[in-house]
């Protein structure tokens, strides 16, 4: 597992580059991660860092997490989090851990609970077509169908397509394009959206796969021309030349106007 932060989905809008286009964004609100313990192989068998994320009141502690927080001698943290390292040597106990994980990156994976939608029927839940609503369906244009068997198995297997609970689960949505990150207020914009409501919780961490897709900013410079062509130096001697020409063509519809 790659090192990652935790932060807080605040909403979408669009960001406009200089040729006019617009792309869709997701703000993330990124609050910076204290490191709370070094974990060593000759402890528990591997290397890992355990991270403290956000806020939280003391008196919301229980005992045992009130011991642990003045052990450390660190501000009381909302989330703990361990991240699998290689390199245990490159991390202390107390630093902090920010937005600069990410200054070199372009693609990132985001991890967080898809929105609730409680019970929900087959069609909705599985897309579903249904049959078609007209005369002799009856009420069943909307229904999921047999479910079973005759008396052997005489049972309903499972992972059978049903009417359940919909949502509320945790997804990953990967390769996803960091538009830009303002340091300064912890807020990091990625391009589209993400799982999740707003005010819900998201694990942002480097891209696993690697690819050779390019980024907006990449793609809109390839689409434009650039300054010094020959094509656009020779647009405007071609104009003066079509101008040049326009009264000869005149002259000789002239000549062969027979009325």
């Amino acid at each position: 597992m790659a090192i990652g932060l935790i932060g807080k989905k605040i909403g979408m809008t669009r960001e406009f580059f200089e040729p006019g286009i617009s792309a869709p964004v997701t703000v993330l609100l990124i609050e910076k991660g204290r490191i709370l313990e070094v974990i060593t192989k000759e402890k528990r068998g591997y290397n890992a860092i355990q991270v403290g994320f956000g806020k939280i009141k003391t008196s919301k502690l229980t005992k045992q997490m009130k011991g642990l927080f003045a052990k450390k001698s660190t501000e009381p943290k909302r989330i703990l989090k361990e991240f699998r390292v290689e390199n245990i040597a490159d991390f202390k106990e107390g630093n902090e851990i920010g937005l600069e994980l990410f200054k070199d990156q372009k693609f990132v994976d985001i991890t967080s609970r898809t929105i609730g939608k409680g019970f929900a029927g087959a069609m909705k839940r599985h897309n579903f077509s249904g049959l078609r609503a007209s005369h002799g369906v009856s009420v069943s244009h909307r229904a999921h169908g047999s479910t079973g068997q005759n008396q052997d198995p005489g049972k309903v297997f499972k992972g059978k397509k049903m009417a359940g609970h919909m949502g509320n689960k945790i997804r990953t949505i990967q390769n996803i394009e960091i538009i830009k990150s303002d340091i300064e207020n912890n807020l990091i914009f990625v391009k589209g959206s993400i799982p999740g409501s707003k005010n819900s919780i998201v694990l942002i961490q480097k891209n696993i796969k690697k690819h050779n897709k390019k980024t907006t900013l990449e793609k809109i410079k390839l689409l434009q021309p650039d300054k010094g062509t020959e094509s656009t130096k020779s647009k405007p001697q071609e104009k003066k030349e079509n101008l040049k020409e326009k009264p000869k063509a005149k002259e000789a519809k002239a000549k062969w106007n027979w009325k």
